[in-house]
């Protein structure tokens, strides 16, 4: 099966892919010759592209493996000489968003540019001379976190006043971009869903590469801590039905995640939960067993990968949904291990020690033999966790299988009977749309 493996306004949402796709291609090619890293270089350049318009006056996503976009949208023949050409007719002709204030020099310069077929290099140009690919476009306000490669900043775009997150990533003279920098570009570029954080521009200096991104106010940790981790049943099934809704889309592009945690879902005051820090993520393709069991934070790894084992789907995604549904449900972790054995142990005494019934050829694994475990039985989750009843306790057994390939998919879990009440037309709506657009459907303020 040839599968793919895979952190804030969506004014930008969709005119960037051309332009990622562009600065991707250049960073593999340098890539390929400098090994597993890429070394700096100035002329590495940043190409944003944008969507087409269609005759309905709504953006139609522009493929990213043209070597020419020609935009259908032109400037009207002039019938008065003097007539300057408008932010209206520029923003239309580029696919710019409407909030976008084009400087004054530029609109005098563009309208003779403009009015012929629209190449890659005239619209790389155009917007470079924007503001886009350029770090003085955004202002950086408060420091947000601080990983191993990156520095995320609350920021400013001075094009449109929306708030931003950028993802401020070191480059080492030596070493060059880090991997998880090269891998969240290369996914999210043509990620393109409301349930899927946005990835608006890319900025590369001397000794940076600034991912900006769309601003959300929290992730899903803090707003279970701002609840005092008590979370009403209708907003876990809200916040459950959308990571599930974001997951799917990505694996259906046969992407995985791998490291999904209360901490990589992102939320927008609205309620809209997004997946997000695809840093670990993979595009998974044949041969399957080549990929790190050093992924997903402990406590919402599935016992497979803790065993050690490579040779995974996009069911190393789905445990973790398991893991975080009850979490949000209960207000406490599932499994809040301290070690990868500490972690097993809790597993296998929630859920029982796995047998040949439970878990075909697990028992004439080394890795499991070795750790000489107790025969535990399993506890009752629903005894655990009452809150979710009958069809959500269904469906969180669902999720935290053993054996991997028997575990629920993202996209049957969505047509599960415990979101019934959420209606038929969830499943109905496109990709970048929200939930939340549907009447009834909405976050409930009060715990229940």
């Amino acid at each position: 099966m040839d599968i793919k493996l895979l952190h804030k306004s969506n004014t930008f949402s969709n005119f960037g892919s051309h332009k990622l796709g562009s600065w991707f291609s250049t960073f593999s090619i340098a890539r390929r010759k400098n090994g597993s890293t890429l070394k700096n270089s100035k002329s590495l350049s940043v190409v944003h592209e944008h969507p087409r318009i269609g005759s309905d006056g709504e953006s139609e996503e522009a493929s990213g493996a043209s070597d020419e976009v020609i935009s259908p949208v032109r400037l009207r023949p002039k019938t008065n000489n003097n007539r300057r050409t408008s932010q209206s007719d520029i923003s239309k002709r580029l696919s710019l968003p409407a909030d976008l204030r084009l400087p004054e020099s530029f609109l005098n310069k563009q309208a003779q540019v403009l009015d012929g077929p629209l190449s890659r290099s005239i619209r790389r140009q155009s917007l470079s001379e924007i503001g886009f690919g350029k770090m003085e476009t955004y202002t950086k306000l408060d420091k947000l976190g601080e990983g191993t490669y990156a520095m995320v900043f609350k920021g400013k775009s001075r094009l449109t006043d929306n708030l931003v997150a950028l993802k401020e990533i070191r480059l080492e003279h030596e070493e060059g971009a880090p991997c998880t920098a090269i891998r969240e570009v290369s996914l999210l570029k043509d990620l393109k869903h409301n349930n899927i954080v946005t990835l608006h521009d890319i900025v590369h200096t001397e000794k940076s590469l600034t991912l900006v991104f769309e601003y959300l106010e929290k992730d899903l940790k803090q707003y279970m801590d701002d609840c005092g981790n008590f979370l009403s049943m209708n907003t876990v099934k809200c916040f459950l039905f959308q990571l599930l809704r974001g997951l799917a889309y990505c694996h259906g592009r046969r992407i995985l995640h791998r490291d999904l945690k209360p901490q990589n879902l992102l939320i927008n005051e609205r309620g809209e939960l997004k997946l997000a820090d695809f840093g670990l993520a993979r595009a998974k393709s044949v041969p399957i067993k080549t990929f790190s069991n050093e992924v997903v934070t402990l406590w919402y790894r599935p016992p497979d990968v803790l065993l050690g084992s490579t040779d995974y789907s996009t069911s190393i995604d789905m445990w973790g949904v398991g893991c975080i549904f009850y979490e949000m449900a209960s207000g406490r972790p599932l499994f809040p291990g301290s070690t990868v054995e500490d972690e097993l142990h809790l597993i296998f005494r929630t859920l029982g020690t796995p047998t040949e019934a439970t878990w075909p050829g697990i028992e004439s694994r080394s890795e499991f033999l070795a750790y000489r475990f107790p025969r535990y039985t399993p506890e009752s989750l629903g005894s655990k966790v009452p809150r979710i009843g009958a069809p959500g306790v269904a469906l969180l057994l669902e999720f935290l299988k053993f054996e991997p390939k028997m575990r629920i998919s993202a996209k049957d879990a969505m047509r599960h009977s415990y979101f019934d009440s959420l209606g038929p037309n969830v499943h109905k709506l496109p990709d970048t749309a929200s939930i939340f657009t549907i009447p009834g459907v909405q976050l409930s303020r009060t715990a229940s």
